[in-house]
């Protein structure tokens, strides 16, 4: 599974972005599929994720501003943010997990730069 993720930029405080990731590969093996944030010094941290039953989860700090969807005729996922805060900035990594006979592995996008001005 490769997974290209695209969308960060620059926007202000109270801005707005919608982050894009396409899988490719054995994309019949994914079932969930999220996203992850690193802010320079911090770890890496859950940002959403959607199950393959379209159930999602959201870390406290983004629950009510960030939408996580998934458009499986795409093999894509999407993580519209909105109410963006400086706090906000951090490189945002997509990830899907495969599952297969031999259990599951999970893959990494390449990352996409998310910065939120004051």
């Amino acid at each position: 599974v490769q997974l290209q993720a695209s969308g960060g930029g620059l926007v202000q405080a109270g801005g707005s972005l919608r982050l894009s990731c396409a899988a490719s590969g054995r994309t019949f093996s994914i079932t969930t599929m999220g996203w992850y944030r690193q802010a320079p010094g911090k770890q890496r941290e859950l940002v959403a994720v959607i199950l393959s039953g379209a159930s999602t989860q959201y870390a406290n700090s983004v629950k009510g501003r960030f939408t996580i969807s998934r458009d499986s005729a795409k093999n894509t996922v999407y993580l519209q943010m909105n109410s963006l805060k400086p706090e906000d900035t951090a490189v945002y990594y997509c990830n899907a997990e495969s599952r297969g006979p031999s259990g599951s592995n999970w893959f990494w996008g390449q990352g996409t730069q998310v910065t939120v001005s004051s």
